[in-house]
């Protein structure tokens, strides 16, 4: 061990298998060596309240850039700011400085470059989101057939998942985590409750915390879909509607390599689309469907400013105290008195809702 001044001391096999939050904590004197108290207090909630939560389980041995990469998206997505990001991926540089010094890693992987860029291209996304939706039904249905036809072993599912994702304005990894009782055939709504992750061992499931944990109308156009999938797993409320190939969980990177994402997206004319990007085009195509806006800010998981963005540009929203806007990770009841449809302008009539006892 060292006197708290930063030298290295000989890793050993216990060092090695630390995870991250724990290697952090034995070495935190080292590693914060020189800091000025100022900037202390920063560097402390950033480690706790977000590099913690993101990848503290994982092994400090096993954090790469890939890792770090995925928990900078992860804060950008939260919507922190840029001062809150900084600091959360220095005080990780710091910890994972410290690691190399004691061997424990042979570079270190959160010296990264070009998030800025990320961050100022989610800020233009919260700002104009409708401007990353795709056109209309026709151009999603030619995006997914051309996923599934680039995919190695032609598999259906890819596509299916393209679609789902898109309708519904959800992410892959929740697409991913979605069991058969998570959706209600009586108000034919989807309660977003986990969602898969990208682990050590493998693909992984997180339970959805405050706004992530929301209820998302399925749209007629998705409810053939959902009820296909209901259909064969109605004895087994546990069963994925969604997984890859081989019957498991998948992540969004898996999709993406397997179809070829980025290959697809640039041949067809779209390539501004990343793979996250479909929940745009579900949510615009819920607004320009005439879904009542508290409902759309429930299905967002968003504040409901964020919400009236989706809004046709020709559409005056109502001033914001005549709607109340729903508790965070919640949505109001999916229809109102009388039996009046959640999509009054949109395509397509309603499906039968597949046998009851699954």
């Amino acid at each position: 061990m060292n006197n708290g001044a930063g030298y290295p001391f000989p890793p050993d096999d216990e060092t090695h298998a630390l995870s991250l939050v724990a290697y952090g904590e034995r070495r935190w004197p080292a590693a914060m060596h020189g800091l000025e108290p100022l900037t202390m207090s920063p560097y402390q909630a950033g480690w706790r309240l977000r590099v913690v939560p993101s990848i503290g389980h994982v092994p400090v041995r096993e954090v790469t850039r890939r890792v770090v990469n995925r928990a900078l998206h992860c804060w950008i997505a939260d919507e922190c700011g840029l001062s809150t990001v900084k600091n959360s991926l220095a005080v990780l540089v710091r910890v994972l400085e410290q690691a190399v010094r004691d061997g424990a890693l042979d570079a270190n992987p959160a010296r990264v470059a070009g998030w800025q860029q990320e961050f100022q291209r989610a800020q233009r996304e919260r700002a104009t989101p409708r401007a990353l939706a795709l056109p209309d039904v026709r151009t999603l249905d030619r995006l997914a057939a051309s996923l599934v036809e680039r995919s190695a072993d032609g598999y259906q599912g890819w596509g299916d998942a393209v679609r789902f994702a898109a309708w519904t304005g959800t992410r892959f990894s929740e697409v991913s985590g979605l069991r058969a009782q998570d959706i209600d055939v009586s108000t034919w709504t989807w309660h977003v409750r986990r969602f898969t992750v990208s682990e050590p061992d493998g693909p992984g499931e997180r339970a959805c915390r405050g706004r992530h944990q929301r209820v998302v109308p399925l749209r007629p156009a998705v409810r053939q879909l959902a009820a296909e999938r209901l259909e064969a797993a109605r004895h087994s409320p546990q069963a994925r509607l969604f997984t890859g190939p081989d019957g498991s969980r998948f992540t969004a990177a898996v999709l993406r390599d397997s179809t070829r994402w980025d290959d697809v997206v640039t041949e067809l004319g779209h390539e501004y689309l990343r793979r996250q990007d479909l929940r745009h085009t579900g949510l615009t195509w819920m607004a320009d469907a005439g879904l009542p806006l508290p409902l759309l800010c429930g299905a967002v998981g968003r504040p409901l400013e964020d919400a009236r963005r989706y809004l046709p540009p020709d559409l005056h929203p109502l001033p914001a105290q005549s709607h109340r806007e729903p508790p965070a990770g919640q949505a109001p009841a999916p229809t109102s008195g009388g039996g009046r449809t959640l999509f009054p302008h949109g395509p397509g009539g309603d499906v039968r809702p597949p046998p009851t006892g699954r």
